[in-house]
């Protein structure tokens, strides 16, 4: 099954709206299935032996119910079934005998079970729904979460236009480790994609964490390197708090750019992230660092420090930075995702609809199976002389 889509604005779905607890509608085939249930054993009655009452099949019909109806709904099923067992019993056409076989001990059992079947599923419906309620008011809290950590991210940013992508692997909690920010400084627009090693919560505590930091050093850094250091700082004393041996293993990779008003350039320091693509022309090429830098929380392990690239980014390029979500999307067959060669034929599109085909392109890649979670970001330079906001 695929999932859902992401809001047209390409932001994680709590970002579109105010989350909503409501509990979702049960699928309509689910809802048919007593009603097709009843026709099947309609459909089978006349056909089977006299001595072989398919009737009683009709005492399951509470736990089919059940599964898509209220306690209400069930007991009212259960009353219906056990009526037409009688109906089944008493009719000579279906029955094969007289009406005085209606109290039969056999069929007389058989509405004392389906009233009991009744009671376990009326009782399952009262549990399946309050189940369904909780997981709802989850939902809606991991949404909330979710849209305080990854806040909505300005489309247009001085020269910069910028859209993201968002997808987790805890499909149903909508939230995971991957995380992206763009920042306007004095510097320039400055960008982050990251990737917290593991998932669920841990992950999501220190992609909290690693946000908090760079919001704050991407304004007082004045240069990337700077800003890789204080996150290196700032996540090596919230791993300091973690207990036992979780310290050494909690680390992020991340790419971080920084995209002056005044110059046609684009600045990087990668953390041991996939390489972002730079699309120019509707050329793309792989960029490479040029000296290795450690992943935040590694840099004391490491003992290397952390090294800019500059790449000449003109009016009409683009940037695309992601996760190994992206890369590590398999086929059927096992076969990594080719992102460059993948993205040749869309690559002169706008960031949206390219993040779009990005998105569209990965389910049908994967038949509709994304087994991690995934976020990218596009950053368009729009056309205009260094220093112009390009209004």
């Amino acid at each position: 099954m695929r999932r859902a889509a992401p809001h047209a604005d390409g932001r994680p779905p709590a970002a579109a709206g105010i989350p909503s607890s409501r509990v979702p509608a049960p699928p309509k085939w689910l809802r048919w299935l007593p009603f097709l249930y009843v026709a099947g054993v309609l459909a089978l009655e006349p056909a089977t032996p006299v001595a072989w009452p398919v009737s009683f099949l009709l005492t399951a019909l509470p736990l089919v119910a059940a599964y898509a109806y209220g306690p209400v709904a069930v007991a009212a099923f259960t009353l219906f079934a056990i009526v037409f067992e009688g109906v089944l019993a008493g009719t000579p056409c279906c029955a094969g005998r007289s009406v005085g076989y209606l109290w039969d001990r056999h069929y007389v059992a058989n509405y004392v079970c389906t009233s009991l079947v009744g009671i376990l599923g009326t009782i399952l419906a009262v549990h399946r729904i309050r189940r369904e309620r909780t997981l709802a008011t989850v939902r809606s809290v991991a949404e909330t979460a979710q849209r305080v950590l990854l806040r909505p991210v300005p489309r247009r940013l001085g020269q910069v236009s910028v859209e993201t992508l968002y997808l987790s692997a805890a499909a149903e909690a909508r939230i995971g480790g991957d995380l992206y920010e763009a920042v306007p400084t004095v510097y320039g627009v400055r960008l982050l994609v990251g990737d917290v090693r593991g998932k669920g919560l841990a992950a999501v505590e220190t992609a909290a964490t690693i946000l908090g930091a760079f919001r704050e050093a991407a304004h007082d850094e004045p240069d990337l390197t700077g800003v890789a250091r204080r996150m290196e700082r700032s996540m090596s004393r919230h791993a300091a708090q973690l207990p036992g041996g979780e310290a050494a293993e909690r680390f992020v990779t991340a790419v971080f750019a920084e995209i002056p008003d005044d110059e046609h350039m684009v600045r990087l320091v990668n953390c041991g992230h996939p390489p972002p693509l730079l699309i120019h022309s509707g050329r793309i090429t792989e960029l490479h660092a040029s000296a290795p830098s450690p992943p935040i929380n590694l840099g004391t392990l490491a003992g290397n420090g952390y090294h800019v690239d500059v790449v000449s980014f003109r009016p009409g390029d683009q940037l695309l930075l992601y996760t190994d979500g992206v890369t590590e999307t398999r086929d059927p067959g096992g076969t990594f995702y080719p992102l460059a060669e993948r993205m040749g034929p869309w690559a002169l599109l706008p960031p949206r609809e390219l993040l779009d085909r990005l998105h569209e392109d990965l389910l049908d890649y994967s038949d509709g199976r994304l087994d991690d979670d995934i976020a990218a970001l596009a950053a368009y330079r729009m056309p205009g002389r260094p220093g112009e906001d390009g209004a």
